[in-house]
């Protein structure tokens, strides 16, 4: 369901069936003849592993659809292509998808660039060019499209994304042969999975039901779902299964490297190995003090150490903005608590919050926090400002300091970033004290951002009245408490 209570259209990944789902309750329905012990003996280069098949699903349907962190969108080098999957993209993302894609300037072939998601559920679109075939130019082709799915695989770990959705990359329109392109996007994938595995969570295949056939043949090769499946598999491999990442190897391209150059084949190991380390540690860069390569590696290790933490923020996000576009949040947005209204005289997006509005215990507090990072998640892309109502609100309306924690430890970053000020209204000297101890020992970078706003007059020194919708009660109470607000207040020095 979407936030207003409407059916949605939009399928999350987490409701599809894995492809090991479907091996099982076959395994269920019929006995399957176990594996002789000579045949485990010969395994294939694409062992059976469980943790990889739970992140694998095949699923028939419209990836535009899929509510994940990011979908795949296959084009020409423009950016403009006009095939199925590109135009259910463009229709379901709306206009500003067009816009944005005019500031990308076009994608080479193998490329992989990135845009928001828009009206899509998925938050990102990665958008990538898979190459013209023909036969003659067969080895370019297979090396651009294995950089097409390597570059999207790279993006999304560089991104932190939990999960993504893949469309079939070679168009009928670029001629590449079905099968051949299958073989080369699931062994690309199942190698970023073997080292990567640990940054996504979920990858789909969106196939239609002409693709379908040939990924249900191809998936037990590089997927296989037991070792009776991947023995039965392996005769059934190509020759070329790529290097260790998947890329197509071109024999004419290997280098051969001897491994004691200028050495004759029949030398002794023996002989050669003393020569070898007789001058070991014999010259001064060998007498150096300390270990400077462990030095640098962890340093190196810190720093990645840090970054992992990040990514790992960024998947938990995510994690929270699929799940808040696939909730229905209809009763918490019919509270008119969050809303947008106009713009400062900066010109910066100004949001609502109405505290008297938030009856905190009589609603799911966690439906609450989705709604926030639902209507937040596009706002605080740019520069905003936010003004909280204290007008009238009692102890059944105040948000938990625990509850105000957790939100900012969930949101992203670019929520922080971007605040340039919060407008307290109405502040009563409890909620003072409150937000200091708040922003002093829990929240950092917070207290400098809040402004205490006695009046409406004051606000309007800020805000113009006219790019205000502000709740009746509110302006009731500045009227009985401050007098008509365009009496001539001067400028509060806090704003």
């Amino acid at each position: 369901m979407d936030p207003l209570g409407a059916p949605s259209q939009f399928v999350n990944v987490d409701s599809l069936p894995g492809w090991s789902d479907a091996y099982e309750a076959k395994q269920l329905d019929c006995h399957q003849s176990p594996v002789e012990k000579g045949q485990v003996d010969v395994r294939s280069p694409f062992p059976y592993k469980k943790d990889i098949n739970e992140k694998i699903i095949l699923w028939k349907g419209d990836v535009a659809l899929l509510n994940c962190t990011a979908i795949v969108n296959t084009s020409n080098e423009t950016l403009t292509d006009k095939n199925p999957v590109s135009e259910s993209i463009f229709m379901h993302a709306g206009p500003d998808l067009k816009d944005e894609l005019q500031k990308l300037k076009g994608c080479r072939t193998g490329e992989a660039k990135l845009t928001k998601g828009f009206n899509l559920a998925a938050r990102f679109i990665i958008h990538t060019v898979g190459p013209k075939y023909k036969s003659r130019y067969r080895t370019a082709a297979e090396s651009s499209l294995y950089s097409c799915y390597r570059n999207i695989l790279q993006l999304a770990k560089e991104q932190a994304m939990c999960s993504i959705g893949f469309c079939v990359i070679n168009t009928l329109k670029r001629c590449y042969p079905l099968e051949d392109a299958t073989h080369i996007a699931l062994r690309t994938v199942r190698r970023f999975l073997e080292v990567h595995g640990e940054t996504l969570e979920k990858v789909v295949f969106a196939v239609s039901e002409v693709e379908e056939a040939t990924y249900q043949k191809l998936l037990p090769l590089y997927f296989p779902r037991s070792l009776e499946e991947e023995v039965q598999s392996l005769p059934y491999l190509p020759a070329d299964i790529g290097n260790a990442e998947g890329e197509p190897v071109v024999p004419e391209r290997q280098i051969r490297i001897t491994e004691k150059p200028g050495v004759p084949d029949d030398a002794s190991d023996e002989e050669g190995l003393e020569a070898d380390l007789s001058f070991i540690g014999s010259h001064a860069f060998a007498r150096m003090e300390g270990d400077v390569d462990k030095q640098r590696r962890l340093i190196l290790q810190g720093q990645l150490s840090e970054a992992a933490l990040q990514k790992q923020h960024q998947r938990n996000y995510n994690r929270w903005l699929c799940q808040a576009r696939a909730e229905d949040l209809s009763d918490i947005a019919s509270l008119k608590a969050l809303y947008q209204t106009g713009v400062d005289n900066c010109g910066r997006t100004v949001m609502v919050v109405v505290g008297r509005n938030i009856p905190v215990t009589l609603i799911d507090m966690e439906k609450a926090l989705l709604y926030f990072i639902h209507v937040m998640d596009h706002i605080a892309v740019k520069e905003y400002v936010l003004v909280y109502f204290h007008t009238l609100t009692n102890d059944y309306n105040q948000l938990d300091s625990n509850f105000l924690k957790k939100l900012c430890d969930v949101v992203d970053a670019k929520y922080k970033r971007n605040l340039k000020a919060l407008y307290f209204v109405h502040p009563t000297f409890r909620s003072k004290v409150s937000a200091w101890f708040f922003t002093t020992f829990t929240v950092s970078g917070l207290k400098d951002k809040i402004h205490y706003v006695e009046s409406l007059q004051q606000l309007f020194t800020v805000i113009p009245p006219e790019q205000m919708d502000l709740p009746p009660f509110v302006l009731e109470y500045d009227a009985r408490e401050n007098g008509p607000y365009y009496s001539s207040y001067p400028p509060s020095p806090d704003l």
